[in-house]
Order: C-alpha cells, then structure tokens, then sequence
C-alpha cells in the first residue's frame, strides 16, 4: 500500500493566525481556529516543522455585532444565586474564551520577529484550538438555557493588555497568562460551586474543563517568560514585577489560588508583592 505523503500547511501558521483574528462570528472564528490547530497537530505529527512565516495582524480582532461591549463600570450586576445571575455568568466567561483565542492566535501573529522553537507554537495552537472549544462548551450552556453569546453587554477591557503589549513579548507572557489566565485559575472553583448548587450538571463539566486546561495555559505563559529571561540573563522574578507594573492597572486581587498558580510555575513571590494584601503566614 502506497502511504500519504504528510501535507505541509496551506498557509504559514502566523497567516493562519491572522485568519482567525479577522473572523468575525465566534462560532465561525472558533471552527475556524479549531481547524487550523488540527492541521498544525497533523504536519507536527508526521515529523513536519512548518513554516511560521510573518504576519500584520489587525490592533483588535474582528468581533461579532454583538454584545455590546461597556466599560466595566457600567456592565449590570446580577445575583449569581439566580437563573439570571447564573447566565451573566455562563456570558462573561464565554466573553473571556472568546477573547482568549484571539489572544492566543495573536501571540503568534504578532511577534515572528523573535525567533522561538517550534514548542513555543505547538503550545499556544494548542492553548488555542482548547480556548475555542472552551467557548464552543460555554455557548452550548447558554444555548441550553435559552440564552446565547450577545444577549448580555460585555466588559469593554478585555482587549487592553493585548493592545498595551502589542510591542512587548514579554509583557504580553506576563500580563496575558500569567496575571489574567491566572486569575481565572483563583476564580473558577467559586463559579463551579455556584452551579453545583444550582445542580446545572452541564454547566459543572463545562467549568471543570476550563478549570483543568486553564493551569496549562498559564504554564505555558511561565514556561516560556523564563524562556526568555534565561536567554538574556536576566532574573525573572524583577522583571515581572516591572512589566505588570508597567501594563496591569492596579494591584493584583487575593484570594489566590496558591495550588494551581504553584502548578503551573508561579511561585507567591511572583504575585503576592503585586497585591494590595499581605500575604498569610505560612503554618509551620
């Protein structure tokens, strides 16, 4: 039997990623990202190193007519222990994974000029192709509870880090990752709780998912700053001190999920001197 050769990619990967941040549709841009993850698996898996070439992606990524997006000031509150308050929920956190394929397509897009090993890429494909079915999940759950993504006003912010880090690699794996993936990891146990009391079973294994997968994209975040800071000598800790400092507004918030962040290679010396709290002494 005459075996396939493997097919190369149709386009380089950082043209692909600009492909997905010119999607408009989140359910298009995320079948869409899906697909491209799946062709960079497939050329990784028959031994292939496919071209990353170079790419001019957009300042925003193209975004559907709705939601409205609103200063976070002026997004309404809901009570979480309501139906209501449950799907602004479900609509919050499927505004975060929509942006969050972006963010990742975009570190790829974005910074070709610094050289980087292939794992740097199979990492946030990856990161990518699970953000997009993070929000495919969330969508389902609201579908499920006769809402869906652009029925509720969302948060207006979520795009600033990516737009303040635009010409900073590192402080985009600081700031992206490693301080907002990371305070997904802190808040999440409290949301699960709050549909296992309302014994919404899908949404349950839908936060679960992002829980688990969420710790590996924060680590990639950490993997590869000190990827960086390695290559130029440079002590870690400090430098991300500075750079969230210099493009995170405001103090980072406890409580902190000290286990997970831990896990995924943030040590409390990275994020407690960032806080506006002390730090809880530890019980000997």
């Amino acid at each position: 039997m005459t075996q396939t050769a493997p097919q190369p990619l149709p386009k380089p990967l950082a043209q692909m990623a600009d492909d997905v941040l010119r999607t408009a549709d989140g359910r298009a841009k995320t079948a869409l990202s899906r697909r491209y993850a799946q062709m960079w698996r497939d050329a990784r898996t028959a031994g292939l190193t496919p071209h990353i070439g170079t790419a001019t992606p957009p300042l925003q990524p193209a975004r559907p007519t709705t939601p409205a997006l609103l200063d976070p000031r002026d997004v309404p509150r809901r009570k979480p222990g309501t139906p209501e308050g449950r799907i602004a929920i479900l609509h919050a956190v499927a505004h975060i994974e929509l942006n969050a394929v972006d963010l990742h397509w975009d570190i790829i897009a974005r910074f070709t000029d610094t050289p980087m090993p292939i794992g740097f890429y199979d990492d946030w494909v990856k990161s990518a192709d699970e953000e997009s079915k993070h929000f495919n999940l969330i969508c389902d759950c609201l579908e499920a509870q006769g809402s869906h993504y652009g029925a509720l006003d969302a948060h207006a912010g979520m795009w600033r880090a990516a737009e303040d880090t635009a010409d900073d690699f590192m402080g985009r794996l600081a700031v992206v990752p490693m301080v907002l993936e990371a305070r997904g990891l802190d808040v999440t146990p409290g949301m699960i709780k709050i549909f296992k009391q309302a014994k919404d079973r899908q949404a349950i294994d839908a936060l679960e998912v992002i829980y688990a997968e969420e710790v590996h994209h924060v680590a990639y975040g950490s993997k590869w700053f000190h990827w960086l800071c390695g290559r130029d000598g440079l002590d870690p800790t400090p430098v991300f001190h500075d750079l969230v400092r210099r493009y995170f507004h405001g103090p980072l918030k406890p409580p902190f999920n000290e286990e997970k962040r831990a896990e995924a290679g943030i040590p409390p010396d990275f994020y407690w001197p960032l806080s506006d709290a002390t730090p809880k002494p530890t019980r000997r």
